[in-house]
């Protein structure tokens, strides 16, 4: 019911000649996507988030973009003092020492 008020509203606004690019509200209206375009469209961000799961690596990588990924993380770590087995996608660890103070003697004569 809701989305069907939401298309109405989407319409409405198209023919007025405002236009949004809020995809949060069409979220429930891509779900039961009765374009078989629309459908292709979220049949393909599924397949991407699937792929995409862990996060940590590219989806679909040929082994040229890896190469080259390679290169660039390796020039990185160069350029920023990261060595052999300093892992640079982590975040530094700081240590922060207080000084050493000498104690303050105060004379009452």
């Amino acid at each position: 019911m809701l989305s069907n008020q939401i298309l109405k509203n989407l319409k409405c606004s198209l023919k007025n000649g405002i236009h949004s690019r809020n995809i949060g509200i069409l979220a429930p209206c891509l779900q039961k996507a009765k374009d078989p375009i629309q459908q292709l469209f979220v049949d393909k961000i599924r397949e991407y988030k699937q792929k995409s799961a862990n996060g940590k690596n590219l989806v679909d990588p040929t082994p040229e973009l890896q190469k080259e990924l390679k290169q660039e993380l390796e020039k990185i770590t160069k350029q920023f003092g990261g060595g052999a087995g300093t892992d640079m996608t982590k975040f530094p660890t700081f240590q922060f020492k207080d000084p050493v103070i000498d104690p303050i003697t105060v004379d009452t004569k």
